[in-house]
């Protein structure tokens, strides 16, 4: 991919960050995923005051895309005011897993939009859990 398009679903991160709806932490946080088909779609964090219902940027975002009819995901741009950006949380890394597992993951500090730190989803959760046992039926 090139350096352009790093540097645009970046800024569209950056831009969704905007939106972030945290009322609690004022940790604010945007995201943007580039599918397959070119469509960028963004998401930005929203909490809520019971923490365990707050959804992260990147799975509004995942969430979006998904509903949107989107798939093939080939990268996401995370952004946030935090010296060398926002790393996925285990939640979002296993989602990614499941539904980009082949994209690069772009994280950059809103005040650093030009340093980017690139990862691949598999670099952020190696041996993820994919797969679902079958259930065996009862038990003898």
């Amino acid at each position: 991919m090139a350096a352009r398009s790093k540097r645009d679903l970046v800024l569209a991160a950056a831009k969704a960050r905007q939106q972030a709806v945290a009322p609690y932490s004022q940790f604010k946080v945007g995201a943007a995923l580039l599918a397959g088909d070119g469509r960028v779609i963004s998401g930005a964090n929203v909490e809520s005051a019971s923490y365990g219902l707050t959804c992260c940027a990147e799975r509004v975002a995942l969430f979006h895309a998904l509903t949107s009819g989107a798939d093939d995901f080939l990268a996401l741009a995370v952004v946030a005011r935090l010296p060398g950006g926002p790393m996925p949380c285990g939640a979002c890394r296993q989602l990614l897993a499941e539904y980009a597992p082949d994209a690069a993951v772009w994280v950059a500090d809103s005040r650093a939009l030009r340093t980017i730190r690139e990862f691949t989803v598999k670099e952020l959760l190696p041996g993820a859990f994919l797969e679902v046992p079958k259930h065996p039926g009862p038990e003898p």
